[in-house]
């Protein structure tokens, strides 16, 4: 693709533009929209449907199977302001993923780091690294960059889940890495708790002193169980008296962010009440775990129900109101725009955010 080329009405100046164009030069005087008062984004807010999901997911299941050729059977969330592309939001990777009973997705590992959060069923298990954990509603799955993992079904009913990866930030630094794991079968036997809960997941404040040595950049705890989630957001609503309580999945022994490029948080919203209106740089992934309401992202309203999935691009007011009692989870890349000094928050109508 040849550089563009500007004309004049001057001889001189048209000459400079056709020596630049050669050269793969531009002029900046002539370039428009680089510098904007607000971020110019190409992501628009949308809603998939999680009776959608369920259909399709199993309609999948029906006609794809999982084997060395595709590896996994997921849906993309693909935003319609992205031209195309399998993204959610410009910076985040949301998908459905299908796993009938009795199947195994094989191991294989990359670069971009991923989360599975459980929105209905239990049953599977992954295996990051041998280590295997349960899988079960409202868990939160880490799967870090570079770790095998595979994903087993040892019961008969098959079970879906959400996936979360930040393939659009790795793959806009070219950094994007790809390897399939051992072919020989895995160890499939399920330890009553996986090996990262036993060291980790003692309780809040407590970490061991002689343990495995810390994993740089991410949360050596790599499964984050509903019950404890839903006791925080409990307690939270107790402490303020309030309708709304958030709370953000944390390392546990360094505290900081999951994964160094994704920030995870739930919030519950109580019936009848409705939060205040806010934005942030960077994309936002949620998904409904319970209850229903409505979402404006925007200027779009979207009724919600368990298992919608909802794109939430930079710099996009959002905010919920229930109906019955909501449980929202949802993704960011704030982590990647701290970081770098680029992370912004506005309150639109005095939001509690």
């Amino acid at each position: 693709m040849t550089t563009t080329l500007f004309h004049a009405e001057d001889p001189e100046l048209d000459v400079l533009y056709r020596q630049l164009s050669a050269g793969d030069l531009q002029p900046l005087w002539e370039l428009k929209g680089l510098l904007t008062p607000e971020p110019a984004v190409r992501g628009v807010p949308h809603r998939w449907s999680g009776k959608e999901l369920r259909e399709l997911g199993t309609r999948a299941g029906d006609l794809v199977p999982v084997d060395r050729g595709g590896d996994r059977r997921v849906l993309a969330c693909a935003n319609p302001g992205l031209g195309g592309a399998p993204y959610a939001v410009s910076t985040l990777w949301a998908a459905i993923q299908f796993l009938n009973g009795r199947e195994v997705a094989p191991a294989h590992r990359h670069t971009p780091a991923a989360l599975r959060f459980v929105i209905e069923g239990s049953g599977v298990f992954t295996l990051v690294d041998g280590d295997p954990l349960h899988m079960a509603a409202g868990d939160l799955i880490l799967t870090p960059s570079w770790t095998f993992h595979e994903h087993h079904n040892p019961a008969d009913e098959p079970m879906i889940w959400m996936d979360v990866l930040d393939l659009p930030v790795v793959a806009a630094l070219d950094a994007v890495f790809f390897e399939e794991g051992p072919s020989e079968a895995a160890d499939t036997s399920v330890a009553a708790r996986s090996a990262s809960e036993r060291w980790y997941g003692a309780g809040p404040g407590l970490a061991p002193v002689d343990g495995p040595a810390l994993p740089a950049h991410r949360s050596p705890l790599l499964a984050y169980r509903w019950a404890d989630t839903d006791r925080a957001l409990t307690a939270q609503l107790v402490a303020t008296g309030g309708a709304h309580a958030r709370i953000r999945y944390t390392d546990p022994v360094r505290g900081g962010d999951v994964m160094p490029t994704m920030r995870c948080e739930i919030e519950r919203v109580r019936a009848g009440s409705r939060t205040g209106t806010a934005r942030q740089t960077g994309g936002r992934v949620a998904t409904v775990l319970h209850g229903t309401g409505r979402m404006r992202v925007g200027g779009e309203t979207y009724p919600v129900e368990p298992g919608d999935i909802l794109a939430i691009p930079s710099w996009t007011p959002w905010s919920v109101e229930a109906e019955q009692e909501v449980d929202l989870f949802s993704t960011s890349d704030a982590p990647v725009l701290e970081a770098l000094g680029l992370f912004r928050t506005s309150e639109v109508d005095g939001a509690d955010r």
